[in-house]
């Protein structure tokens, strides 16, 4: 039998005692009083967190939060979430205010098994985007060894999630990253029929290679919310005021003519003159969109057959609001298409929520433990799923298989 390569995980490494190195994606929304407002991604890391607690090692975490450019921004610290995190594991979470400084060191010295500490952000340091090697054997210094729990920002090239890896072995996955690798690993290797894609969100491009990658393995495309319309625009119709990408219009056009019967775009639409103004919108058919008004949402009629073909899928992948869900009344056709999943996982398909925006509709409707996985990861989702190697992904140790 042919051997495989498969990437080492936690299960596969030495952690009895170790001080651990976990890249963490702690990229989370912070309030106006700057305190964490959505703690999703960091409960989501809790599973790797006491499995390498119950086995006695230190754990040194350390992640980026928003972009600060390289330079110390006080509202991007990651002091509150050492606050929210100190209350998810019920202990005393230390916080350095480095990340490669000798505060830092020693404080990772000084830690006792079960300990856990967080360093500051990531991106306060120049070096971090720059994937600079010296910041990442730095960092490498302060662990035994490397675990990646940060899905989210595996498809950058930084020194805490690619670089780090050269210089500190063995490097595991942990069990976030797992679970990440293996629902989207599925709908790229062996998506049970049909198959079901449904895109929204604002604009095509940054979906074009998602489509032409997974264009031949589906068996229905639905396009929704904003980037439906460059797609309207290239059947000739009228958008009025909507968000179109005009220099895509002709690939559009393209990726429709490849498509044919798979690709659905919406027949109706509920418009307003902007986000601000559902008081006035109104329900018209996508051939009937007034120049003064805005695509906010898909209408009942399309919402309908997007949920119905969900309902009835095996597999299905959902990336993009199909509407301005944040602004009521243009989140009826998103609540309505999540309907269609949750009716899908409850028969037994596979269920793929992706992107931050989809996660944060899910959430608001109060249906994230319907669906079978819901990404933590929205760019590097879509790098994923386009067939694109992730650099904090590829630079994992990797372990023969039989």
């Amino acid at each position: 039998m042919l051997k495989k390569m498969s990437i080492r995980q936690l299960s596969d490494a030495q952690l009895q005692g170790k001080r651990a190195l976990i890249r963490v994606d702690y990229n989370v929304p912070l309030d106006e009083d700057g305190n964490v407002a959505d703690d999703a991604r960091i409960r989501a890391t809790l599973p790797t967190l006491e499995y390498l607690r119950g086995r006695e090692a230190c754990l040194i975490l350390m992640s980026h939060l928003g972009r600060p450019k390289g330079e110390r921004v006080e509202k991007y610290s990651l002091r509150p979430v050492a606050q929210r995190l100190s209350r998810l594991l019920d202990l005393d979470v230390a916080f350095v205010e480095g990340t490669t400084t000798d505060e830092a060191r020693e404080a990772s010295e000084e830690l006792k098994p079960g300990d856990v500490l967080l360093l500051e952000n990531t991106r306060f340091d120049p070096r971090e985007t720059a994937n600079d090697p010296e910041m990442a054997r730095e960092l490498a210094a302060l662990g035994d060894v490397f675990v990646n729990d940060a899905f989210g920002a595996a498809h950058r090239a930084h020194a805490s999630t690619a670089g780090v890896a050269a210089f500190l072995e063995p490097a595991a996955t942990g069990f976030l990253m797992e679970k990440e690798l293996e629902h989207l690993g599925d709908l790229l290797e062996a998506p049970e029929p049909p198959f079901v894609v449904i895109l929204g969100g604002a604009k095509v491009s940054g979906k074009i290679d998602l489509i032409e990658n997974l264009l031949d393995r589906i068996d229905q495309l639905c396009i929704g919310g904003a980037m439906a319309c460059t797609f309207l625009r290239a059947k000739g119709l009228e958008t009025g005021r909507s968000l179109v990408e005009e220099d895509l219009i002709e690939l559009a056009g393209e990726l429709m003519e490849r498509a044919g019967d798979t690709l659905m775009l919406p027949e109706d639409a509920v418009v307003a003159p902007d986000m601000e103004n559902g008081s006035s919108s109104s329900i018209v058919g996508v051939e009937e969109v007034p120049e003064d008004q805005m695509l906010l949402d898909i209408g009942p009629r399309s919402a309908g057959k997007f949920k119905d073909i969900a309902a009835d899928a095996r597999t299905v992948l959902w990336n993009g609001p199909v509407g301005a869900f944040e602004h009521p009344p243009f989140g009826a056709g998103s609540r309505v298409v999540t309907q269609g999943l949750v009716e899908a996982t409850g028969r037994g398909a596979k269920t793929v929520v992706g992107g931050g925006d989809t996660a944060a509709a899910l959430a608001s409707f109060g249906l994230t433990e319907k669906v079978t996985h819901v990404s933590t990861g929205g760019g590097a989702a879509l790098e994923f799923l386009a067939g694109k190697e992730l650099p904090g992904v590829a630079a994992l140790t990797e372990v023969e298989t039989t």
